[in-house]
């Protein structure tokens, strides 16, 4: 039995945040037996602590910098969102010399490479697994169990939310609004869906997967963004006409002939019926991968849900 005990202070209390509090409290016997670490969820912070739901018994808190600085913490995990807070903190919790764990696509994405620097520079990491890809261990992948491998091309339905309309319209006839709606309904889309839609969240991950896979530092304005907002219904129908399926794909690849340049888009694409990624359905996401020596690598899980992955994450940090 392990005397060693790692605290947490979580920054976010959302719906991924909340989840990643519930396993923390209630499977901390289960992660201790596994790991011979306690995990001790020390400080919650939320924007306003007298709106917070305190059901639970979390030790909600809304001073960041005093959770972040407390000495008995280890390890911050950031659920904020965005990259003007959430990047504040994050750089506070770095120079310290804590290790952060983030689901945060849109920070990496905008500012990765300063980031990392800074980890560096303080001795210490950032973890990411959860940022791409849903339920998929893709990072893992790239930085460790494909790295033997030049990766010739990235393609990917890394967006639960379009997966799940497209599904929709594509099996079910519904139309782009009917499927939306039932997306909003289950969860699966905010109420203004715009970043998922317009491919903003799908381009933000492949800047993360293609930066990991080629080695190089991206941007969205590096990437061809198109969504899929403005499919219609007869768009559907006469790609499976045709023998393909319509998905939202973020692709990245070497350019033939020219090994040091890749392109970058997320669009609509017709990918065959007899393709793997086209029975991906629902929210589901999938990612395949080639490369020089393992040839075609694929996989596929359900999209929602980092939760369990953040845990995994603290484990390693």
């Amino acid at each position: 039995m392990s005397d060693k005990t790692i605290g947490i202070t979580l920054l976010g209390c959302g719906v991924v945040g909340g989840g990643v509090a519930s396993i923390l409290l209630d499977q901390q016997e289960l992660l201790r037996q596994r790991t011979g670490l306690t995990f001790e969820l020390r400080h919650v912070v939320v924007r306003d602590a007298k709106k917070a739901d305190r059901r639970k018994g979390l030790p909600i808190k809304a001073d960041a910098e005093a959770a972040i600085a407390d000495p008995h913490v280890q390890i911050v995990v950031e659920l904020v969102g965005g990259t003007t807070t959430a990047g504040e903190f994050v750089r506070t919790a770095l120079r310290a010399g804590k290790p952060v764990v983030t689901a945060n696509k849109a920070l990496l994405a905008a500012a990765g490479p300063e980031l990392f620097k800074l980890a560096r520079a303080n001795n210490t990491c950032i973890a990411f697994e959860a940022s791409c890809g849903g339920g998929i261990p893709i990072i893992n992948a790239l930085t460790h169990g494909l790295v033997a491998n030049r990766i010739d091309a990235l393609v990917g339905i890394v967006n639960g939310t379009c997966n799940f309309i497209l599904t929709q319209m594509t099996k079910n006839g519904w139309t782009y609004a009917q499927a939306l709606g039932e997306a909003q309904k289950l969860g699966y889309a905010e109420a203004d869906p715009t970043f998922d839609v317009n491919g903003r969240d799908a381009a933000q991950k492949l800047c993360v997967l293609a930066g990991l896979a080629f080695n190089v530092s991206i941007t969205e304005s590096d990437i061809h963004i198109e969504g899929i907002d403005r499919l219609q219904e007869q768009d559907i129908k006469l790609a499976r006409e045709l023998g393909y399926t319509l998905k939202l794909l973020a692709i990245a690849e070497r350019v033939t002939g020219d090994e040091k340049k890749i392109t970058l888009r997320v669009h609509p694409t017709l990918v065959h019926q007899h393709d793997v990624l086209a029975d991906v359905s629902g929210s589901f996401n999938a990612v395949s991968v080639y490369g020089h020596a393992v040839g075609h690598a694929f996989s596929m899980v359900a999209g929602r849900g980092g939760c369990r992955r953040l845990v995994r994450l603290l484990l390693i940090s």
